[in-house]
């Protein structure tokens, strides 16, 4: 199932992750979808959770929070808790996506913000990695029968098999599911994207497939677009700068815009598949190619050999290709060194 914006379908969805690079300030969380809907992005998305349901006090930070909160003595669940965002304010973000002309999108942690997104009625459930195991938390949202994008990062394929099968097996549909690559490592190095993977689910799962990207820059979403992924969510912030997990990982406002204009390019880029003259190089066509000519100055009645004959442009005459038909002929008129031969001019 492909979403719309506005009324107008795009052939990759691009869904600019806020996160929870808000840091709890309403505030921040607008002028996050400010940049999001000048930059072009489908969506924008942050995170829907109550962290007490979310994460057990003994949970500790992964090394690269700590090494962006600069805190090690902070645990996760206290961390996270300065990010939760109650339904007033899902309101008020949406609201302001609204009046933006982008989509609002947040990705559900627990079983009670699931609850709360669908009474929201957004338009589609993303999965996140780390819920892809939680067989509740997956039956829960297949019972909602709406369009799933299933984030994969840290699994086999085996497992996002498995994950699928439950949707499955709740009246999902496989075609309204689409399977995200990811590498949850914030940044992901280069050398663990395994974008191939990509294409690999696609095979293997016969899904439509995406990617969600951890990397640092822009040219990797841009490279899944060109193979053939259908939604791009990359996370953005509005400083690097800023305290915070996410920041470090994320896109400042002029990388988003450049991204999404790459992606839009990408798309134009990719055509209909068929092999042939594009519009706008037919002019070049005559141009560029070559016709056969004669070298040398010839009388009439002379039988042409392949000696007396130069392959040279423009290309509206007749084909060096057909060279062979040429030779043997004879010619019905005198012609002149560097002369375009024509079929009328042979017998």
């Amino acid at each position: 199932m492909l979403i719309t914006v506005n009324n107008m379908p795009h052939k990759t969805l691009i869904i600019a992750e806020a996160g929870v690079n808000h840091n709890g300030d309403i505030a921040i969380a607008k002028q996050l979808i400010d940049v999001a809907a000048e930059a072009g992005a489908d969506f924008v998305k942050f995170q829907t959770f109550k962290a007490e349901k979310l994460i057990s006090k003994a949970a500790k930070k992964a090394a690269y929070q700590i090494k962006n909160t600069h805190n090690s003595q902070e645990s996760q669940l206290e961390m996270v808790k300065k990010y939760e965002l109650d339904e007033a304010t899902h309101l008020l973000l949406m609201a302001h996506c609204k009046q933006k002309g982008i989509g609002f999108l947040s990705t559900a942690f627990d079983l009670e913000s699931i609850d709360l997104l669908h009474k929201l009625t957004i338009p589609l459930f993303k999965i996140p990695s780390g819920e892809i195991t939680n067989l509740p938390y997956l039956k829960k949202i297949a019972l909602l029968q709406v369009p799933i994008v299933l984030s994969t990062g840290m699994c086999t394929l085996g497992e996002v098999e498995t994950a699928i099968q439950v949707l499955e097996n709740h009246q999902v549909k496989r075609e309204n599911i689409t399977v995200l690559h990811c590498n949850t490592q914030y940044p992901t190095p280069m050398c663990d994207v395994n974008l191939q993977a990509m294409c690999s689910m696609a095979q293997a799962l016969k899904v439509k497939v995406g990617y969600s990207d951890h990397t640092l820059g822009i040219e990797i979403p841009i490279a899944a677009v060109a193979l053939g992924a259908v939604c791009i969510e990359k996370h953005f912030t509005l400083n690097r700068n800023m305290p915070g997990p996410d920041h470090k990982a994320s896109l400042e406002p002029k990388e988003l815009k450049d991204m999404v204009a790459a992606i839009r390019n990408i798309e134009l880029a990719m055509g209909d598949g068929i092999k042939k003259p594009s519009e706008s190089e037919k002019p070049n066509r005559p141009i560029a190619r070559k016709s056969i000519h004669v070298n040398q100055n010839l009388p009439a009645q002379h039988i042409i050999q392949a000696n007396n004959l130069i392959m040279k442009r423009p290309g509206d005459g007749i084909s060096p290709m057909l060279m062979q038909q040429v030779i043997g002929k004879r010619l019905t008129k005198m012609v002149s060194e560097d002369y375009k031969l024509q079929w009328q001019d042979l017998v």
